[in-house]
């Protein structure tokens, strides 16, 4: 007779990670949330354009780090950085560069929750059977369908959407596919609005970071989230009518 298979139960040394990108990001909200701000940006406008045209390499590179710090341990100041991306770079390269730094700091994080919690978790929820088990297969099924909702929907925060798929266990490569593309739409709506910080500074008003909802913008958004969704539904579908009729 084999012997049981190990509980994989907590880990506090796999989860050292996680717990201190929780630490730094609550540090990070209650010291630097007064930092990352548009009157900062606004404040340092020049120096930051001086030195972009003169260290242009080293600056979208330092931008892409920062990008990373940011997302991966939760700072403050995502949106901010993507207006900084639209003002220093433009529209095409600082939608990349920021794209770029948000999906290897979301990956970090989605490494340091699976690492931690995610396998353990999974583990559970494949054993308890019932509903849950039945709600991570589903999720399993159309996997990428769910990532890139997570990520199209605006009301779904970025954090949340990285701990959720690592706690049921989905694949690195769907989890970096979809999080690269998914946040491209909000991405390019951000750094659009950060090209034009030139004429917002004149003017001495603040960007709408609200302009997302308007309904020229939210509209293609919620178009792609229908789409996301539609294999799904799909299926759905189909499996409704494959079930057996009874007499």
């Amino acid at each position: 007779m084999s012997d049981p298979a190990p509980d994989k139960g907590f880990d506090l040394r796999r989860a050292l990670p996680l717990i201190a990108i929780l630490v730094v990001a609550v540090l990070g909200f209650v010291f630097l949330r007064d930092y990352l701000t548009f009157e900062t940006l606004r404040d340092n406008r020049e120096a930051l354009i001086a030195w972009r045209d003169e260290n242009y390499v080293l600056a979208a590179l330092v931008y892409i780090v920062a990008y990373i710090v940011i997302v991966a341990f939760s700072l403050p100041g995502a949106a901010i950085m993507t207006l900084t991306g639209g003002f220093l770079f433009g529209l095409v390269f600082g939608v990349l560069f920021s794209v770029t730094g948000a999906t290897i700091g979301a990956i970090a994080i989605f490494l340091a929750a699976k690492a931690g919690l995610g396998e353990s978790l999974a583990a559970k929820m494949d054993a308890s059977g019932g509903k849950v088990a039945q709600i991570k297969q589903a999720l399993r099924d159309n996997e990428i369908s769910v990532l890139f909702l997570l990520r199209l929907v605006p009301a779904i925060p970025f954090f949340a959407a990285n701990l959720i798929p690592a706690l049921v266990g989905v694949s690195l490569r769907n989890f970096a596919f979809t999080t690269f593309f998914g946040i491209m739409p909000g991405s390019i709506v951000f750094t659009w609005v950060g090209v034009g910080l030139g004429e917002v500074f004149a003017r001495g008003e603040t960007p709408d970071f609200g302009i997302i909802f308007e309904p020229q913008i939210i509209g293609p958004i919620l178009g792609l989230c229908a789409l996301a969704a539609l294999p799904i539904i799909i299926k759905a579908v189909r499996g409704k009518s494959a079930l057996p009729v009874e007499d």
